[in-house]
């Protein structure tokens, strides 16, 4: 009895695609592009909020609520914004009956209506800094959509701050950057490349855009999550004027960043394997698993006695478990469905485990077999979940730099991309030579470092200005 999932090495794209729904994170919508998040893929969310919001307040940070309508004006004020996202738009025309006087867009991100009610709280150097952030969902028309990665409709956080001066906005931006890293590397496991956008890649009306990338086991890059400096420009554009401490009228300077669920497709692609999901545990909505097998003569009551007194000690340990008490299916089908569902832990009790007082504990990430002293479940099990959540981590670094090679000419990138990786190397500067990746349907992930000299431009072989990683993406 087995899943029967496509070949992870040479289908990872549609393993990706069955493994989300078989798992039961998602289902299909009624409606093209967009996604049903079933309760699996909910909790699993609910623990990345849960981490996030808790970074986020501990920063100074307050979540409030904004209207999910923006007026098209809104848009329009902020140039580079609105030719941005005016292909994704989805417009209300017709509401009550009749026709709008002014369209409404779905809001694909919430700048300009955040801003709109800044410049109406922020009148004095005093009311500084600003710091908003929104847990909510977005619309932006998606012409491929993929659960998790791409879709019409996504939830996200977005926070969205206001500074007295420059140097505390760029603060700011990179304050976030780093909380974005404990949470990626420290609980999805994941790990990440630090970089900015070039002008070509950055947000649309910011003056700068950092990222955070994860090299896929497929060799290509997903974006992970944005931080942007937008300066003044919306300031200016909604008229946020506030009053400085030396009694002139200054505009602040804006920032915004966010995450997306596009975390959980990140965490099933990066930790994945052949029998399904494997879960971090510190995101888990199920660390362990207790099974009890109960073979012919066995005595139930006993079984089942020492597997519920087992569970109720891990709660009360705040260990996420869950007993699976299922009459219907044997072990092994019950083993198949929470493997393919990426708990982490499981714990196989019967008879032999009840008569020594032990615990045989089956580790998902290797399928490595432990027998544990009952005495001290929850410590033993603590450090058992601890140490997947490490080769986890280590597992995905060595891949990480598997799949990224270094090169020094355009042929070598051409053959380092065919060969399903991606190339760190260095770039000139100039938008042709970015324009270049195009034809192989590739561009510039991020800059992780500047003023690189020791090296030439890959494409034209000019002097380099930039140390870059290049790849497809998703």
């Amino acid at each position: 009895m087995h899943n029967h999932l496509p070949d992870i090495k040479n289908n990872f794209s549609e393993w990706y695609n069955e493994v989300i729904y078989k798992a039961q994170l998602v289902d299909h919508s009624p409606v093209r592009g967009t996604m049903v998040v079933m309760p699996y893929g909910t909790a699993i969310w609910e623990q990345i909020q849960n981490v996030l919001d808790k970074q986020i307040k501990e920063t100074g940070h307050r979540n409030a609520l904004f209207p999910l309508f923006i007026p098209k004006s809104f848009l329009e004020k902020e140039k580079e914004h609105v030719a941005g996202f005016s292909p994704e738009f989805a417009v209300v025309t017709h509401a009550g009956g009749k026709d709008l006087e002014e369209p409404l867009i779905v809001r694909p991100t919430s700048e300009t209506i955040i801003h709109h009610m800044f410049s109406r709280w922020i009148k004095s150097w005093r009311d500084l800094p600003l710091k908003i952030n929104q847990w909510c969902s977005v619309v932006r028309w998606e012409m491929r959509p993929r659960p998790f990665l791409r879709t019409t409709e996504f939830f996200w956080q977005e926070g969205h701050t206001a500074h007295a001066t420059e140097k505390e906005a760029l603060e700011e931006v990179d304050l976030m950057v780093l909380e974005y890293q404990k949470l990626i590397e420290g609980f999805l496991a994941i790990p990440i490349i630090m970089g900015k956008k070039t002008e070509k890649e950055k947000f649309p009306g910011a003056v700068m855009t950092k990222t955070f990338e994860g090299i896929m086991p497929d060799g290509k890059a997903l974006q992970m999550g944005t931080s942007h400096y937008l300066s003044q420009n919306f300031a200016h554009a909604f008229d946020m004027k506030f009053q400085d401490k030396e009694g002139n009228l200054s505009y602040p300077y804006l920032t915004s960043w966010g995450v997306t669920t596009r975390l959980i497709g990140a965490m099933v692609m990066m930790h994945g394997d052949q029998k399904g999901l494997i879960i971090p545990p510190k995101i888990a909505p199920i660390q362990v698993v207790i099974i009890p097998i109960i073979k012919k003569n066995a005595n139930e009551a006993e079984i089942m006695d020492y597997a519920k007194k087992l569970h109720q000690e891990l709660k009360n340990q705040n260990i996420l478990c869950h007993l699976d008490e299922d009459q219907h299916n044997t072990p092994g089908t019950k083993f198949y469905h929470w493997e393919l569902r990426g708990v982490p832990l499981r714990i196989e009790i019967g008879a032999q485990e009840c008569e020594k007082n032990t615990l045989t504990c089956v580790n998902r990430v290797n399928n490595e077999k432990q027998i544990i002293s009952r005495s001290d479940a929850a410590k033993n099990i603590d450090f058992l979940l601890k140490n997947i959540q490490e080769l986890l981590f280590s597992q995905a670094k060595k891949r990480e730099k598997e799949l990224l090679g270094t090169t020094k000419t355009l042929n070598d990138f051409i053959e380092i991309i065919e060969n399903n990786r991606s190339a760190k190397t260095n770039w000139c500067g100039k938008s042709s030579c970015e324009e270049k990746l195009k034809e192989h349907k590739a561009s510039i992930r991020c800059i992780v470092a500047d003023a690189v000299q020791s090296n030439n431009c890959f494409v034209c072989n000019e002097k380099s200005n930039h140390e870059i990683i290049a790849a497809r993406a998703y």
